[in-house]
């Protein structure tokens, strides 16, 4: 909105050429960034009281190996985070570009999704019983292969002809296949897989909104890359033109977590549910293929990617096939609680995982 409203004004009203910043990739980044920050911990106070007060409250599992206090009534605070960066969205982005509509049907779908998740837990008091894991797995699966076509359809995408089924992965400057139709399934199970691990990762407080913000400016770096040509060109990426949109749309990501974090750190008052976990797992899983940097995320999201694993070991093999458990619980955040590591330990050491693993995916613009 205030692109367009400063485009008007710088063309019709000498004095305010300085508006022409607008047009500036980084300034509306950092506006964006400040905007959602601002708006979470300004009104955020107020918004989780009213969530609170309406019955929006979280009943978490019982756990046998876990003290009970750590497992206190917390409020569902997801829509705070996803109204803060639909609001900076509108605000900073420029509505028309193909690429802000891709990410914003993201954030929308998988946040109405979370949401009804979310309302049945409330509803039935338990946080078993929200949708079940067929019905989430359909809903993401209608997403990924809608983004998919409209991503790999020539007509429809955004990227220039030629370039959307190219797969590239981290220390290759070139790519390595051209999957064409191929790179829908593919897709398809990107989507899915990441906004599975994001969702998967919210355990504790502040566990996983600090990964997110660490993955998620990465990926403004590199979707700001591909979207300058001399530096694109400098450093052999391909030229997107259109894309920074994403790192503005990263930015204001990156200020939202923050802001959350306001409020979610320990001992956190409000949890992110599954409205706000599947809307970033989303958002993200659509970014790392508009950015085309898939495999990129096995690297800066390697902490989603351990907790996924851990999952997927314990209950598909070990309980399953194997009839034993590899840890005494999963995600793998549990059984460092069930160890009797202090949560504010677990998650700090986590996110310092995630720091590391995050400059590691920035070293990959320049090693390849």
């Amino acid at each position: 909105m205030l692109y367009y409203i400063g485009n008007h004004l710088k063309d019709t009203v000498e004095a305010l050429s300085y508006l022409r910043l607008l047009d500036s990739i980084s300034f509306r980044a950092l506006g964006g960034a400040i905007t959602s920050l601002m708006f979470i911990i300004l009104f955020g106070g107020r918004i989780i009281l009213y969530f609170y007060r309406t019955g929006q409250r979280d009943s978490s599992r019982s756990y046998a190996h876990f003290p009970v206090g750590d497992h206190q009534v917390k409020t569902y605070g997801g829509g705070l985070l996803v109204t803060g960066i639909l609001l900076s969205t509108a605000l900073w982005c420029q509505l028309h570009n193909p690429f802000v509509l891709l990410c914003l049907a993201a954030v929308v779908w998988f946040a109405a999704l979370g949401y009804v998740d979310d309302y049945l837990k409330i509803r039935h008091g338990s946080s078993d019983q929200g949708l079940s894991e067929s019905a989430k797995l359909i809903l993401q699966f209608a997403y990924g292969l809608v983004f998919a076509v409209v991503f790999v359809f020539e007509e429809l995408s955004p990227l220039p002809p030629g370039l959307a089924t190219q797969l590239y992965v981290p220390f290759l400057k070139t790519p390595i296949a051209d999957l064409s139709w191929g790179y829908i399934p593919f897709i398809v199970f990107t989507v899915i897989a990441i906004a599975n691990s994001v969702n998967i990762a919210d355990g504790i407080d502040g566990l996983a909104v600090v990964p997110v913000s660490f993955v998620i400016a990465v990926y403004g770096v590199f979707a700001y890359v591909s979207s300058h040509a001399r530096i694109s060109d400098f450093l052999i990426f391909p030229f997107v033109p259109g894309v920074g949109e994403v790192a503005v749309i990263c930015s204001i990501v990156f200020g939202a977590c923050l802001g959350f974090l306001w409020f979610n750190s320990y001992p956190a008052n409000v949890i992110m549910g599954d409205t706000g976990s599947m809307a970033l797992g989303g958002l993200i899983g659509t970014v790392v293929v508009l950015v085309k940097q898939e495999f990129l995320f096995l690297i800066v999201g390697g902490v989603f990617v351990g907790e996924a694993l851990s999952v997927l070991i314990q209950d598909k093999i070990g309980i399953k096939r194997l009839g034993r458990r590899f840890f005494h619980s999963a995600p793998i955040h549990h059984h460092y609680q069930s160890r009797g590591l202090a949560d504010t330990k677990i998650v700090i050491r986590f996110w310092i995982v995630a720091s590391i693993l995050a400059l590691c995916g920035l070293a990959t613009l320049k090693i390849r």
